[in-house]
C-alpha cells in the first residue's frame, strides 16, 4: 500500500530536542532517509521503515532531505499513556536483552494500513484531532505487541537506570551535548552522587573533563581525519562555532583553522 502521500506528522506528547530520548516512540520514514548514532552503533532508515526508539537512551540524528523534504509519522509512546494502556490490556512482560537504541519493526499490511488511516485525522497543523489520538496510539500498540509480544518488555518496564561504570559510560558518551542532569539519571545517579563520584574518578570536574575531551577529540578530527570545523563542532558535542573556536584556541594556541593548515601548508 502507498503511504507517500501522507506528509509528516506528530502525535502524542513533543521529544526532547536533547539528544536523550526521554520516552518512547514510533517512528515510520516518508521521504529523505536517516542516520542515528547511539554512542555505539549506527542505525539507517529509508522510506518505507519503521523503528521504536527507546527512552533513556542517547543519539544523534543525522537527516537527509529528498527533493528538498524530509517526511515522517512520529508517535510518542510516553509512561502515562503506557500505565492505562496495561491497566485495560494486562500483558505478561517477558525478559528481552537487546538493549539497542533502535528497534527494527517490520513494515507489514497492519503497520502499512495504519499509517494510511491516520491521515483522514489530521487537523490543519498536521496533527492527529485530539479526540482520537490515544484511540490511534492504542491501536498501534496493539498491532505492534500481537506481531512481538517480546515489546511488551521494553514498553512496560518503568524501572529508572541503575548505577552503572562512569568510566566506561563517560567515555562512550562525551559527544553527546546534554545536561549533567541527564548524565548522571542515565548513569543511575542523583546529580550529587553523579559530581561526587566523577571527581573521584577522573580528579576533576565533569564540566572540565567533558571540555577538554571534547577539545581533544576535536583536534584529533581535525589534524587527522581532516575534516573542517563546522564538520567537527556539533560532532563533538558543541553548540556553536565561534565558542568551539574560542575554547579550541584557548586550549592548544592555534584556531582549528590553524591547525588544519599547519597540517597542509601551502594550500
Amino acid at each position: 500500500m502507498k503511504v507517500h502521500n501522507i506528509q509528516s506528522c506528530h502525535l502524542g506528547p513533543e521529544i526532547s530536542p536533547e539528544q536523550f530520548i526521554s520516552d518512547h516512540f514510533f517512528l515510520y520514514l516518508l521521504k529523505g532517509s536517516m542516520k542515528a548514532f547511539d554512542g555505539r552503533n549506527t542505525y539507517t532508515m529509508n522510506p518505507g521503515d519503521a523503528v521504536i526508539a527507546r527512552k533513556n537512551h542517547l543519539v544523534r540524528y543525522t537527516k537527509y532531505r529528498e527533493n528538498d523534504r524530509f517526511e515522517k509519522i512520529i508517535i510518542t509512546l510516553d509512561e502515562p499513556f503506557l500505565r492505562k494502556f496495561q491497566e485495560r490490556h494486562p500483558v505478561d512482560v517477558p525478559v528481552f536483552a537487546n538493549d539497542n537504541s533502535f528497534l527494527g519493526i517490520e513494515a507489514t499490511k497492519f503497520i502499512q494500513s495504519f499509517i494510511y488511516s491516520l491521515e483522514p485525522y489530521y487537523t490543519g497543523d498536521l496533527q492527529i484531532d485530539e479526540t482520537f489520538a490515544d484511540l490511534k496510539r492504542e491501536e498501534l500498540l496493539l498491532i505492534l505487541l500481537k506481531a512481538n509480544p517480546q515489546l511488551a518488555s521494553v514498553f512496560f518496564n518503568f524501572s529508572i537506570p541503575e548505577k552503572i561504570n562512569l568510566e566506561e559510560f563517560m567515555n562512550r558518551n562525551f559527544r553527546f551535548n546534554i545536561s549533567l542532569d541527564r548524565f548522571a539519571y542515565l548513569t543511575g545517579r542523583s546529580l550529587s552522587s553523579f559530581k561526587r563520584d566523577f571527581q573521584k574518578r577522573f580528579g576533576t570536574t565533569p564540566y572540565t573533563w567533558l571540555k577538554k575531551k571534547r577539545l581533544d577529540e576535536a583536534h584529533f578530527q581535525l589534524s587527522n581525519q581532516h575534516l573542517k570545523p563546522a564538520q567537527v563542532y556539533l560532532e563533538v558535542g558543541f553548540e556553536d562555532l565561534s565558542h568551539f573556536s574560542f575554547a579550541f584556541k584557548k586550549q592548544f594556541g592555534k584556531t582549528p583553522t590553524e591547525v588544519i593548515e599547519s597540517q597542509h601548508p601551502g594550500r
